[in-house]
């Protein structure tokens, strides 16, 4: 079966002026375009919006899906089942978070009593869960399924003491880091406290340190926009300036 810009749009629920754009951005182009200068689309195109649609609705950027599904060894049966795991985790996410309502609820009405672990055990987990939809591959295939999945579990049993004692680690990092860059010296004094509160901050996540772990890890903060975007989010330039400070404090630069 064939449809017209209108007609698939109709079909999927979105305007045609995306359906155009997706077009002049390469991301779907039509199967043909018909004698009036219409865009035609077949089968293959509706499959492949649907696949667009998926990785939409999980968050990825249109550059990053045109990446995915362009490349020459994309599998559309396995993208899906991809979703089908990425979605799974997105309703246990949702139930967790849910019963921790209910849960809150009942305690309100004096039904039960919840211990203060339990009051933030769904929002540990939705931390884990964004994470993971947002960094879970590259880090996956940067230290493995096994340190990954340690970590996921270091947090979700974190108490409530552990996790602020992470939050005020990370803040003192961000301000010494935006101190030390001032004086503009990654070897400076200032810059390696900040570097080593990274490596505290670091240790609340995993079983083991390596200084060379370390030192990939604030490398992948400028190789990986994402990372650069939320460390350069206070400051532009953070990210290399963490980057710079932590290879000093680990050996893996010498300046």
């Amino acid at each position: 079966m064939e449809y017209t810009v209108q007609k698939l749009g109709a079909l999927a629920g979105i305007s045609t002026r995306t359906l155009r754009y997706y077009d002049e951005f390469g991301i779907l182009k039509p199967a043909r375009i018909n004698s009036s200068g219409y865009r035609i689309y077949g089968q293959a195109e509706v499959d492949r919006l649907q696949q667009i649609l998926f990785y939409r609705e999980l968050g990825l950027s249109l550059e990053g899906i045109k990446e995915l599904v362009t490349a020459p060894s994309f599998d559309g049966v396995q993208a899906l089942r991809e979703h089908h795991e990425k979605l799974l985790q997105r309703r246990q996410q949702l139930d967790t978070l849910i019963l921790n309502v209910e849960r809150t609820l009942a305690q309100a009405e004096g039904r039960i009593t919840m211990s203060n672990e339990e009051k933030f055990a769904g929002f540990k987990q939705k931390l884990i869960d964004d994470n993971e939809q947002k960094y879970g591959q590259e880090i996956r295939s940067k230290y493995g399924d096994d340190a990954v999945d340690q970590s996921n579990r270091k947090l979700g049993n974190m108490t409530e003491e552990q996790y602020a004692a992470v939050q005020q680690l990370e803040e003192e990092m961000f301000e010494s880091l935006e101190q030390a860059m001032e004086q503009g010296d990654s070897a400076s004094e200032l810059a390696q406290k900040a570097a080593d509160l990274h490596r505290q901050w670091l240790t609340f996540y995993w079983d083991t340190y390596s200084k060379e772990a370390h030192a990939g890890v604030a490398q992948m903060y400028v190789d990986d926009e994402r990372f650069t975007a939320y460390y350069d989010k206070t400051r532009p330039g953070l990210a290399r300036f963490l980057r710079d400070a932590v290879h000093v404090y680990t050996g893996a630069k010498q300046e």
